[in-house]
């Protein structure tokens, strides 16, 4: 019986140790944008190298493995008379909120220019996680940059779009958040049973007799 309560409890610590969640704070990555409109409080819009530019809020699913993947709307705002350029970001983060990839896409006058998958490597210590982040940014905005060269764009709003890019890249990267959570269904150990004494059967009943015949007192005779 102990050692059955005394696995369960074992048990019981196991699964309540805490597991991190990992999120997005929408409010502060709309802030470092200059604020979510109010006329829609779905998007930011900014001015940025001399040209215009709108982010929509994160769209946010968790992934497999405890983390989540986030993927960001860029609109680069051309005006009344001219059709807007899009842009997607989109960044994948473990459980511990270290970012593992990045990639993106800018749609220019129906041309898609889609950067490489820019992967980071394995190691979860802070320090490394944040070098890792700055080289996945950097490595994905040089890859970007490269292909729009080779597509011969040369307006000022849309050649700086990879920096504009990058700039969501590194609000989204000091968005993140990672709390504490106690795991769900934590199994506890349960108070041992008290089970009643069975009553002994009473044994027979003592009986005390003499042993033997009492000897009887002596007789005083009388006098005459």
């Amino acid at each position: 019986m102990k050692r059955v309560l005394t696995f369960l409890a074992i048990a019981g610590a196991f699964l309540a140790t805490a597991s991190a969640d990992v999120r997005i704070d929408e409010k502060a990555f709309g802030e470092k944008l200059g604020g979510w409109t109010k006329r829609t409080n779905q998007a930011a819009e900014y001015p940025l190298s001399g040209s215009s530019y709108r982010t929509f809020k994160p769209e946010v699913s968790p992934t497999p493995d405890g983390g989540i993947f986030v993927s960001v709307r860029i609109d680069h705002m051309r005006g009344m008379l001219a059709s807007d350029d899009h842009a997607i970001l989109e960044i994948t983060i473990n459980d511990k909120g270290t970012i593992v990839s990045a990639q993106s896409n800018i749609a220019i006058q129906g041309r898609a220019i889609t950067s490489d998958v820019i992967k980071g490597g394995t190691d979860t210590a802070k320090a490394a996680g944040v070098d890792r982040a700055v080289q996945i940014g950097t490595d994905m905005v040089a890859d970007l940059s490269a292909k729009l060269l080779r597509e011969k764009i040369v307006e000022a709003g849309r050649v700086s779009f990879p920096s504009v890019l990058r700039h969501n890249y590194n609000l989204l990267f000091q968005a993140i958040r990672t709390e504490e959570i106690a795991a769900v269904g934590a199994l506890e150990a349960p108070a041992p049973a008290t089970v009643a004494a069975e009553p002994k059967p009473a044994g027979p009943k003592l009986e005390v007799k003499p042993y033997g015949d009492s000897p009887k007192p002596p007789e005083i005779p009388l006098k005459p």
